[in-house]
């Protein structure tokens, strides 16, 4: 059989399986175009799912799965480009779309699935521009319209899905108005409850009949993994989870370089961005050319800064601009260019916003006096998991050599950080304690971060009221750099303690 054939016979056999004949309904017809449309949107193959959408739309014009793709289409347009002006443009849609669903057949499982998910999709990217209120009704929304569906299709293995990324990202909320908001509509979250359902969802997907929604359960459970929980086992499960996937998706390419440069895998973050699929049909995706220049940046390569330029040139969106200049005057202060250096720390503050974290940390930390290079150095390479060289770039330093409270604290900072990784328990307690007694009345991090890290010693050694104390010490800690992600962590290290007190 050829290679054509071979595939037209599997989206037939899929669809097949799927959806005949007792899982097909009026206006709600996830037919093999569909289905070749929403793997190409998983693939970041967008104008490939657009033109297989309005095809569909000729043919059957009242298939309430064409909104549903519609969305998907939009939600990672918006994700790739991070444009604002566009995210303001078609949130129109959205409406509209649920307004074509509703016309449905109320018998079909994807009758309130395609409604939650669309709710759902523009509740996360409304978060990502401060639309807390209208993200939470959203949010809101979504969770009541997938347990309605789980108790009149319980065997509909997708509604797993959205629940589960629901219970995990209200499970991990850090303090603010979304928290606020979802608190008054009475909704909560749990997120190992969360993760065990996307966890056994990602198992069981490829044995079951729902396997062409493999690639969209395992993207929001690496979300949660990486984003949320803050998991341990987060790069393990992403490779684990994302093998399967063909390589010839670009949104693998993404999935697995940013776990790998996030815990300490970056030659192989490297590598795989290296590889990544090219070509007119695939989505442009900027964000990959500034997470490339910053995995070469954490090995002391400073030809990033080609990556960097790119990725300026590339974007038309409103994040990560303040980052990546903040990264041009390191490597300009690292090169000994320090006209260059001050030249990009004024553009990190005229230039950009302050949506994403990492632009706020950009802009605070260009107002700041210029860093010391042996901390920068240990700093960056630490950040790419290369730990013994990290130590040898502060070997000879100690701590009362530094002019400033705010370096003195980072050296103990990344020496606590370093020898943690390294497993030497003993010397990351002393240098973590030593970053809390200078640093505790300082804005920076440090001292906060410190004190969650040895909250998570104590609690691998079971010394559990030791590790409780130290995550409340850094909950304590206010008015400080990452405040709210940190506090969130400790108040999540808590749960598991009072959860294994039980």
């Amino acid at each position: 059989m050829n290679k054509i054939s071979g595939s037209v016979c599997k989206y037939v056999l899929i669809g097949f399986l799927l959806f005949s004949p007792t899982a097909i309904y009026a206006n709600f017809d996830f037919n093999v175009n569909c289905l070749k449309a929403y793997q190409s949107i998983f693939e970041l193959k967008l104008n490939t799912a657009r033109q297989l959408i309005a095809a569909e739309k000729k043919i059957h014009p009242d298939n309430g799965i064409v909104p549903l793709l519609e969305n998907y289409v939009d939600y990672f347009y918006l994700l790739t480009t991070e444009s604002k002006s566009e995210f303001d443009r078609l949130k129109e849609n959205k409406s509209k779309r649920l307004d074509q669903i509703a016309d449905g057949d109320e018998s079909s499982p994807y009758y309130l699935y395609a409604q939650a998910e669309i709710n759902l999709q523009w509740a996360l990217i409304r978060g990502r521009y401060g639309e807390y209120f209208t993200a939470a009704r959203e949010i809101k929304k979504a969770n009541s319209l997938l347990q309605d569906n789980n108790k009149k299709f319980s065997g509909f293995a997708l509604n797993a899905k959205g629940l589960g990324l629901i219970n995990a990202f209200l499970g991990n909320l850090p303090d603010g108005i979304l928290k606020s908001t979802l608190s008054t509509f009475g909704i909560k979250g749990n997120l190992q409850a969360g993760i065990a359902m996307l966890d056994k969802l990602s198992e069981g997907l490829p044995k079951s009949k729902f396997e062409p929604f493999y690639e969209e359960v395992v993207f929001y459970y690496v979300f949660v993994l990486n984003d949320i929980a803050h998991s341990p086992s987060a790069y393990s499960k992403t490779m684990k989870y994302t093998a399967r996937i063909s390589d010839s998706s670009l949104l693998k390419t993404y999935l697995q370089a940013l776990v790998c440069s996030r815990n300490g895998h970056n030659d192989e973050a490297i590598r795989i961005l290296n590889d990544k699929p090219t070509g007119a049909e695939y989505q442009s995706f900027p964000y990959l050319e500034f997470l490339q220049g910053s995995a070469k940046l954490n090995k002391l390569d400073y030809s990033s800064v080609q990556n960097f330029n790119r990725f300026l040139q590339l974007n038309k969106g409103v994040n990560y601009i303040k980052d990546a200049n903040l990264r041009l005057g390191w490597i300009a202060l690292l090169k000994g260019d320090t006209g260059a250096y001050t030249a990009a720390m004024n553009k990190v503050k005229s230039t950009g916003y302050t949506y994403q974290e990492k632009d706020k940390q950009a802009l605070n930390e260009a107002g700041e006096s210029t860093p010391n290079k042996d901390l920068l150095k240990a700093r960056l390479l630490f950040d790419g998991g290369y730990y013994n060289n990290a130590l040898e770039e502060l070997k000879d330093g100690k701590g009362e050599g530094f002019a400033s409270a705010r370096d003195k604290t980072e050296y103990y900072y990344r020496l606590g950080r370093i020898n943690d990784e390294l497993g030497k328990d003993d010397t990351a307690l002393v240098n973590y304690q030593n970053a809390i007694t200078t640093g505790k009345t300082l804005r920076y991090y440090f001292a906060a971060n410190s004190a969650l890290q040895i909250g998570r010693i104590y609690e691998r050694k079971g010394n559990l009221p030791k590790a409780k104390a130290f995550f409340n010490i850094a909950i304590q800690m206010k008015n400080h750099d990452y405040e709210s992600s940190i506090e969130t962590q400790a108040k999540a290290g808590i749960k598991r303690i009072d959860k294994n007190a039980d």
